[in-house]
């Protein structure tokens, strides 16, 4: 899978509420009501996320959940984080 240039990326971004670009990442952190939600949150993200065959690095943090999306076998962003991200919007 190609890698996405710059303007790619800034236009990708547009389409993903809440999702920001770090480097050669796109990272999302989401506020979920307590611990459990949370769990179930990141439940849901790695179902999607086994499907895809395209798994985010997560930090659980109570009621805090940060996802972190970049495809490493490629160096950088491509396309499978992007469609990753829109799925786990629709959340």
């Amino acid at each position: 899978m190609a890698l996405l240039n710059n303007e790619q990326i800034t236009e990708g971004l547009k389409t993903l509420d809440g999702w920001k670009r770090n480097d050669k990442e796109i990272v999302k952190e989401f506020e979920l009501k307590d611990f459990v939600r949370s769990m179930g949150f990141v439940s849901s993200v790695a179902l999607l996320a086994e499907k895809a065959d395209h798994h985010p690095d997560i930090d659980i943090r109570w009621n805090k959940v940060t996802l972190v999306l970049s495809t490493h076998s490629e160096g950088g962003l491509t396309e499978k984080d992007f469609s990753l991200a829109r799925q786990i919007n629709e959340l």
